[in-house]
């Protein structure tokens, strides 16, 4: 059902206080994340093994957490460490940890096996802890599945329809056909849209009137990253040869977290690099996203009730779903190699069984 070898966001940063728990449930598994006493963040499965009571309704004790329905207390590596009234702690008196990084304002959780938790693998983020950029964090719940979420940032082409008055503009847009690279995890889309009206935003953020040449360019990662280049600049001053002086440019960083098998955690920011002391640029340009985010959550929920209706409907891919049918395809290859590894191990590490015939 999802891909577990993999690096999730699991939360902003400052969602994670000091002091308080934060109970997040992430591919159907509860986690609760606190901040251990030197500030890093840990993470553990939110349910006591003694009468599956949330850890989250519990308390902090140093770098342990303590269940407040009979007061087992566990470290932050999910060891039991104190039971109340008993000498004795049984084996099965553990809770999973799971490993955390915290990186450039975002929370990320490894749901897999934990030996195979590579930080090196956590996406580039740079901009959401650079004093070159602004923006404002934000965070969605949906209630359908992360991807028909990915097949909506996979395909840009809904942008002048769905988002005519927001992040959309001119349906020309629609007409460019974006350049679709396959990439070892994910897709690269590159789309320009040159000598064009600046889309709504654009307009409001700089007053410009006149066409511009727009372009968008981001990467579409497993388990569901986006991380978007994009920008518009006055035609013919050279942004379509690389040179942006003239242009407003902005990076977007969007992550989608299954919560469960139809329900979704969407955080996103959308930072600018021009107007840096300017907050009222910043609380603009977020308004426009929220939006035509809310614009979005709109439409996928609408379909969600529509396939809901009729699971038998298949739906009819056009050239236009290059990109999220690739993506689709690298989801289900990871999950299905997932699933022939763990079968494997299972296999290869069950107990031998020898029959013994019973002659009556």
């Amino acid at each position: 059902m999802f891909i577990k070898n993999t690096w999730y966001v699991a939360a902003w940063s400052h969602e994670v206080k000091a002091g308080e728990m934060f109970a997040r449930t992430i591919t159907s598994i509860p986690i609760v994340m606190f901040r251990a006493a030197d500030g890093a963040i840990r993470a553990l499965h939110d349910r006591c093994p003694h009468r599956g009571a949330p850890l989250s309704k519990g308390r902090i004790e140093g770098d342990a957490v303590r269940c407040m329905y009979h007061g087992l207390r566990f470290e932050s590596n999910g060891a039991c460490s104190q039971i109340p009234g008993s000498d004795r702690i049984p084996p099965a008196a553990c809770v999973r940890a799971f490993p955390v990084v915290e990186r450039n304002k975002w929370v990320w959780i490894w749901m897999g096996d934990p030996a195979a938790a590579n930080p090196a693998l956590i996406p580039d983020t740079f901009w959401l802890d650079s004093p070159n950029w602004r923006y404002q964090p934000d965070y969605i719940h949906y209630n359908v599945s992360h991807l028909l979420i990915a097949d909506n940032l996979l395909d840009f082409s809904h942008l002048p329809f769905l988002h005519e008055t927001t992040l959309g503009g001119s349906a020309g847009y629609a007409e460019g056909r974006a350049k679709v690279d396959r990439l070892d995890n994910g897709v690269r889309i590159t789309r320009w849209f040159e000598n064009g009206p600046p889309a709504p935003f654009v307009h409001r953020l700089t007053g410009w009137e006149t066409n511009v040449d727009r372009w968008n360019i981001y990467d579409f990662l497993l388990p569901g990253v986006l991380l978007m280049d994009s920008g518009s600049a006055p035609v013919g001053t050279g942004a379509t040869d690389g040179h942006r002086d003239h242009a407003v440019q902005f990076r977007s960083a969007q992550a989608l977290t299954p919560e469960t098998e139809n329900s979704s955690h969407y955080f996103f920011s959308q930072a600018h690099n021009f107007a840096l002391d300017d907050p009222g640029v910043t609380a603009t340009l977020h308004g426009q996203v929220v939006a035509a985010f809310k614009e979005d959550w709109d439409m996928i929920h609408a379909q969600h009730a529509s396939l809901a209706l009729d699971p038998e409907f298949r739906m009819m891919p056009l050239p236009i779903d290059n990109a999220l049918g690739h993506y689709r395809w690298l989801v289900n290859k990871k999950i299905k190699a997932e699933e022939t590894a763990t079968a494997a191990t299972t296999t290869s590490t069950a107990p031998m069984v020898k029959t013994v015939s019973v002659l009556a």
